[in-house]
């Protein structure tokens, strides 16, 4: 599994927080998806044997908001 955080701008409610992970968690490969309004990120953890960056990015925009940025994190801290 592979975890990325997109800092997503134009989120500003309960609404913005269910499109998202409505429509980013029904994708394949996704096992979860957490918004953080305050820090208008969106933390993404999927198998990117089955999904991209650009898919989940795509998925993001196609709600109506803009993808900032992408930041991957592979493995954990724990890991290291």
């Amino acid at each position: 599994m592979k975890k990325s955080t997109f800092q997503v701008a134009g989120m500003s409610c309960g609404s913005c927080i269910n499109k998202i992970e409505g429509h980013v968690g029904k994708l394949a490969g996704i096992e979860s998806v957490k918004v953080n309004l305050s820090a208008g990120e969106v933390d993404v953890t999927f198998d990117e044997s089955q999904l991209t960056l650009s898919e989940i990015e795509t998925a993001i925009q196609e709600n109506g908001y803009e993808v900032t940025e992408a930041t991957v994190k592979i493995g954990c801290s724990c890991c290291k």
